[in-house]
């Protein structure tokens, strides 16, 4: 089993690293692959060095799985190429998550739709992860209507530069701008880039993935993304509508039986999901869990994972093992 990660020096990259490790990923060989800028570097892993090689030569060693994280424009260009060597791609970007011949996939929603003959998979959106999860189970009992959801989202899912801008600024250092505008202390309504209809493409990967991923087309989403100040760990407010009444009970009961949710709601002990007790956890956690005493059917909740492992790294690697569990690859 060799296993190729592309874009092993990147953010993401580095968080496959630390999870394939800790997960103990049964491979035989490991590939690093990065940009050409890159190529050469040595990363350790488990106490070896890795040299950091280039696509090409990646796609020659025909690996049985790439990861993929290495952005959009990478993942069009090469993922085909790592398909038809017969390696099956897990790809991070979004370049692929809305192709109706790709499958979209958390893996404990709707792993079973994966076959042999998928060779390039997508992996959904960091804030779509988390929603779908917590979602998943509610929409199966309750039957969604309508979603509205408004993102708090960490930095780091933007990339190191924005990072490194929060950190600048916390320390009163003049460098280079990720944002528009200054994020420490301050809260950005503007997450990737403004489409014509005035949403951001990120608001519209949450209105449209979820939907593909529940293969459910009878429910609506709207979204507001914003960037705050936190250096890892994305939130989420989530108000929805159902055609089926609930009793808040047991909707705790349910999430809290749904593999990869933690809830965490008691306001007695002030206990809820905030994104310092997400930090480098793989669950998705729900609380602030309340009935919306403005409408009829409709639950009020807050869901917060940790955008670098759920929300890419970790999703990733599940449906990789999700894969070789079933022999699909």
């Amino acid at each position: 089993m060799k296993v190729a990660v592309v874009g092993a020096t990147g953010m993401v990259g580095n968080v496959m690293l630390k999870v394939l490790e800790e997960r103990n990923f049964p491979f035989t060989d490991l590939i690093l692959v990065a940009s050409e800028r890159s190529v050469g570097k040595q990363i350790s892993y488990k106490g070896t060095d890795y040299t950091v090689i280039g696509l090409q030569d990646a796609v020659d060693l025909k690996p049985e799985i790439a990861l993929f994280s290495a952005g959009g424009t990478t993942s069009e260009i090469w993922a085909p190429k790592f398909a038809e060597a017969g390696t099956t791609v897990i790809d991070n970007s979004s370049a692929w998550r809305m192709d109706p011949t790709k499958k979209l996939v958390v893996p404990e929603i709707n792993g079973d739709v994966l076959t042999k003959d998928d060779k390039i998979i997508a992996n959904p959106n960091c804030s779509t992860i988390q929603l779908v999860m917590a979602l998943a189970p509610l929409h199966k009992k309750y039957i969604m209507k309508r979603v509205v959801i408004s993102t708090y989202q960490s930095v780091s899912g933007t990339g190191v530069k924005a990072v490194q801008q929060l950190e600048n600024e916390e320390n009163g250092i003049k460098g280079e701008m990720a944002y528009h505008y200054p994020i420490s202390r301050n809260a950005i309504p503007h997450c990737d880039v403004f489409l014509e209809n005035g949403y951001t493409k990120e608001e519209m990967k949450l209105v449209k993935e979820p939907k593909k991923i529940l293969n459910d087309k009878s429910f609506t989403v709207t979204a507001t993304a914003v960037r705050i100040p936190t250096a890892g760990g994305h939130s989420e407010a989530v108000n929805v509508q159902f055609e089926n009444d609930f009793n808040e009970s047991d909707v705790r009961k349910l999430l809290n039986e749904t593999s990869g949710v933690v809830v965490q709601d008691n306001l007695d002990t002030n206990t809820y999901p905030m994104p310092i007790y997400a930090h480098n956890k793989d669950d998705v956690f729900v609380g602030r869990i309340r009935r919306d005493e403005s409408q009829s059917k409709t639950l009020n909740m807050w869901i917060v994972s940790d955008n670098l492992r759920k929300g890419a790294a970790t999703n990733a690697i599940q449906i990789a093992e999700y894969l070789i569990k079933n022999n699909l690859v």
